[in-house]
């Protein structure tokens, strides 16, 4: 039986067709020429004497036979990503690509010196550095677009993913710094500010409804907003007041003069944020990562933050094990 001549870039970019059903997408997501996506599609189908996608429909779908060829593309691409970063665990010096992506709370401070770090590390190394919210670095985890990334935990506590716990961020209560009522009344919904709330896309503003739906706390629903920077300059201004964390705190210097922060009386309740990678992705490499991280967040955001409010020490803190805190 003669073989089929299959290049490892056009099963990638067949893989790439089959998720989005875009060539367009692809070309986008690759840098390639749409012109270049067809030939490498086109070449596989030739090679193997068969349509893998219905060309006729936008997007594109996969034809029976795409469909079987697609799963085995997929254990099969996995593999030789796996055995390529084993045989280059061991000396970072050979490490040849890093898709790393971090959740969009530290892209000012924790993400420059990182990437500084790695690319001493890894001089070989080709970089794709993405800041996002959380719910989006899980996703592309998942669509094996990022070898390893940190985010915060979802909501179910399982990502799915290998996972390094790194640090627990309490929720409290951010007023403005000039407010006379206690914390308890603006819970208690007794205060003429409005509560400002994270958005419901977002991981933080889920865990934050969940908690308040799960200690019958009822808010009225005014503002929701994706920005920290916007939600807490609202809280600066005097115009609101909000549940937030310390490391979201630590991110607004310039609003910090004009807000308090106070804990939660009731029930406390944190985020948890870790690096996730794909299981394919060695250990190793995925420590040196995380152990940076762990230094990089303890100089930058726990240490400022416990200097000017020390009473949230037990709870504001680098995280040793998986599932230890709620």
């Amino acid at each position: 039986m003669q073989r089929s001549n299959l290049s490892l870039r056009g099963l990638e970019i067949f893989q790439l067709i089959a998720k989005s059903g875009s060539a367009r997408k692809v070309s986008e997501e690759t840098g390639l020429s749409i012109s270049t996506i067809s030939h490498h599609l086109r070449s596989i189908e030739d090679s193997l004497g068969v349509d893998l996608v219905d060309h006729s429909r936008r997007p594109m779908v996969l034809t029976p036979a795409g469909e079987v060829f697609a799963h085995h593309v997929g254990i099969g691409l996995q593999a030789i990503r796996r055995g390529e970063t084993e045989l280059t665990a061991g000396n970072l010096a050979q490490v040849r690509e890093l898709r790393l992506g971090i959740v969009d709370d530290f892209d000012s401070e924790v993400a420059p010196e990182l990437a500084q770090f790695l690319s001493q590390a890894m001089p070989k190394c080709t970089f794709k550095h993405l800041t996002r919210p959380s719910h989006d670095i899980i996703r592309l985890l998942h669509e094996k677009k990022l070898d390893i990334g940190m985010a915060t935990r979802p909501i179910s506590g399982d990502a799915g993913l290998v996972e390094l716990p790194l640090l627990r961020d309490p929720f409290v209560i951010a007023l403005p710094a000039n407010a006379t009522e206690p914390p308890e009344a603006y819970l208690a919904g007794r205060s003429k500010l409005p509560f400002l709330r994270y958005s419901k896309n977002l991981i933080i503003g889920n865990l934050i409804e969940l908690h308040l739906r799960r200690t019958q706390i009822s808010l009225d629903n005014r503002f929701e907003l994706e920005s920290n920077h916007s939600l807490l300059g609202m809280v600066a201004e005097g115009t609101g007041w909000a549940i937030t964390t310390p490391a979201s705190y630590n991110r607004a210097k310039r609003y910090q003069n004009r807000i308090t922060l106070h804990a939660f009386q009731n029930k406390s309740f944190a985020r948890e944020l870790s690096l996730f990678r794909a299981d394919y992705y060695p250990q190793a490499t995925a420590d040196l990562i995380g152990g940076t991280l762990r230094h990089l967040l303890s100089r930058h955001f726990i240490e400022p933050i416990l200097n000017d409010h020390p009473w949230l020490s037990n709870d504001y803190r680098l995280l040793e094990k998986a599932g230890t805190d709620s």
